[in-house]
């Protein structure tokens, strides 16, 4: 089975979504996570900071395995043209 490419990018679809993830979570994590908890923090909603807590702790963990899973593609060759 041949790889698909990503025709702006030249990169195969796997490596182009790995790093499109990554870059969500990013901003997720230090653009929207903390103003989240925060706002529910204000509002005197604990249950509510515990979720939020919860699911920055599960896209750091996120983060963790894309970064790895793009170190391998790096290793494969995969961001080269």
């Amino acid at each position: 089975m041949s790889a698909t490419t990503h025709q702006s990018t030249k990169l195969e679809n796997t490596t182009f979504n790995i790093i499109s993830q990554l870059d969500k979570d990013a901003t997720f994590l230090y653009r929207t996570a903390d103003t989240y908890i925060e706002d529910a923090q204000r509002d005197g909603r604990q249950d509510v900071v515990n979720i939020w807590n919860t699911i920055k702790e599960d896209k750091m963990k996120h983060m963790q395995m894309l970064r790895e899973a793009l170190a391998n593609e790096a290793k494969r060759g995969k961001l080269r043209e």
